[in-house]
């Protein structure tokens, strides 16, 4: 129904999910509406709102290789230290997104004084992330579930941020 109003309103390429989100057999984000909303107030400007992100994605990289010391498995160990290494390349895009909004001369390692760790990408920390997923951290499938997850929940935490 409301597939044909979009399309008869003019809108193009409109796709009808037959059954909703309810007939939705892939993952969703969690946890209620307001979770991790706290980081921001709403007033931020968009340099602040890239030192937050900045620094969720440092507390990430922190969880990553923390848990590369703590798990037995190898190839589980070499899994944690390349996630880690994905978050330094997320934190120097929003690096050289600060640079190019704020029009600042900062150096990196006087951009990093300025973040405070509070918790990781999606708002929340990583016992509670693992708490929400229970995931067996000696397995590499568990390993990639668990971060596609929290790259899920940090996208689901910018939307409604911004909004």
């Amino acid at each position: 129904m409301a597939s044909q109003i979009l399309a008869g309103k003019g809108f193009e390429n409109v796709m009808n999910m037959a059954g909703g989100i309810k007939a939705w057999d892939n993952p969703v984000a969690t946890g209620s509406e307001d979770q991790g909303l706290a980081l921001f107030d709403g007033t931020e400007s968009p340099e602040n709102t890239l030192l937050i992100a900045y620094s969720l994605e440092a507390g990430l990289r922190d969880f990553y290789l923390s848990m590369a010391e703590k798990v037995q498995a190898m190839p589980v160990r070499d899994l944690f230290r390349k996630l880690s290494d994905i978050e330094i390349k997320h934190q120097d895009r929003l690096f050289e997104e600060y640079l190019l909004i704020s029009g600042k001369k900062v150096d990196r390692e006087s951009f990093d004084s300025q973040i405070a760790v509070t918790a990781v990408e999606g708002g929340l920390t990583t016992d509670e992330y693992i708490a929400m997923f229970k995931p067996d951290l000696e397995s590499p499938g568990d390993v990639v579930s668990l971060a596609m997850s929290i790259e899920a929940q940090a996208l689901d935490l910018y939307t409604r941020a911004s909004e």
